[in-house]
This record gives C-alpha cells, sequence and structure tokens, in this order.
C-alpha cells in the first residue's frame, strides 16, 4: 500500500512539473526578444531641419551650404537658387536657395512643419560583437543590457549635439514574461 501511494504521489509531482511553464531565459532568447522589439521599435536620434527659402552667405554660411549640396548629390533634397546678390568689389556675396525635401528622404523624416522638420540623424542598431547580456531578476522578469551601434544618417551633419565620444550606446531592456506571448519587452 505504501508502495502505491508514494507512485501514486510521484506521479502526480512528475504531471505537475510537466505542466510548468518555462520561466527561464537563455541568452539567444533574449537576444531574440530585443531583435524582435528593436525592428518594431527602433531606437533612433533627431534633430531639427530647416529647408524651404533659406539665406546664405558666402563667407559665414559657406559650410552649412556644403552640407546642403552633399544632401542634393545624395537626392536627399533639391535646391533651386533663387536669387544671387553679389556684392561689387567684395568677397561676400549672398544666395537665396529654396530648398525641398525629395521622397528619398521620407523614410528619415518624422515629422514635418512647413518650414522644419524633425530628421534622424543617427540610427542604433543590434551590435554583432558584444553578446547580450542579461540577469534574470525572478522567474517572471528579466533585465537585458545589450550595446546598440552607432550608425549616421545623410543628415548626421546637421546634427547641433554631435558628440563622436563613441560609436556605440549600451542600453537596458526590462524583460516580462506573458503568459500568453512569451518573453516581451516592457515599456
Amino acid at each position: 500500500m505504501k508502495k502505491l501511494t508514494i507512485y501514486i504521489l510521484s506521479l502526480i509531482v512528475i504531471g505537475f512539473a510537466g505542466c510548468k511553464t518555462k520561466t527561464t531565459i537563455n541568452q539567444d532568447e533574449a537576444g531574440a526578444v530585443i531583435t524582435e522589439y528593436l525592428t518594431a521599435n527602433p531606437e533612433y536620434k533627431t534633430t531639427r531641419f530647416n529647408f524651404g527659402e533659406i539665406k546664405f552667405s558666402s563667407k559665414s554660411d559657406k559650410a552649412e551650404l556644403v552640407k546642403y549640396k552633399t544632401l542634393e548629390s545624395k537626392g536627399m533634397v533639391a535646391l533651386s537658387l533663387k536669387e544671387a546678390n553679389k556684392k561689387f568689389l567684395s568677397k561676400d556675396s549672398s544666395f537665396v536657395y529654396q530648398i525641398t525635401l525629395t521622397e528619398k528622404a521620407s523614410p528619415l523624416v518624422l515629422k514635418q512643419d512647413e518650414d522644419k522638420a524633425t530628421v534622424k540623424v543617427v540610427e542604433y542598431v543590434l551590435s554583432d560583437e558584444k553578446p547580450v547580456d542579461f540577469s534574470q531578476v525572478n522567474s517572471s522578469t528579466a533585465k537585458v543590457t545589450v550595446s546598440l551601434k552607432k550608425v549616421n544618417t545623410d543628415f548626421a551633419p546637421f546634427d547641433k549635439d554631435a558628440s563622436e565620444n563613441s560609436n556605440f550606446i549600451t542600453k537596458t531592456y526590462k524583460l516580462k514574461l506573458s503568459k500568453d506571448e512569451g518573453w516581451k519587452v516592457q515599456k
């Protein structure tokens, strides 16, 4: 009788253990969850970009005009000279350009006003070199720290606070285990 009771109890314990949901996560699974999240919600840095009718001085705004001409050569903007005021016997002249955004720039434009736009200057993508570092806080949450590589866009020269101290950032995400969906990034 004792053997039968022990046998039945061990079957019940094994049955409950088999029904338990998977609450552990490994490095590959954490990397896959973060990759899926970054595909749906990309990380990026933005700046304000001026367009429309802009006046350039040939001396003081020469570097700024070169930035716009570089964008034009990449097909992001169209430049058309509206007015050129050359001063007689002077090295300084002024030029008025009409700058318009092209269709090619639309993936990088987040918000557009009449003469300004919010554009992506840096996109952050998951780095291949540094592995995913994670720690499981408890059975249903985990903290994952990843290295995101900096990828400059064509609008990067217009970034006003472009500190090139590093070419990557580290970011920590909190993962939560959902019974229905599995491991997901908690916002």
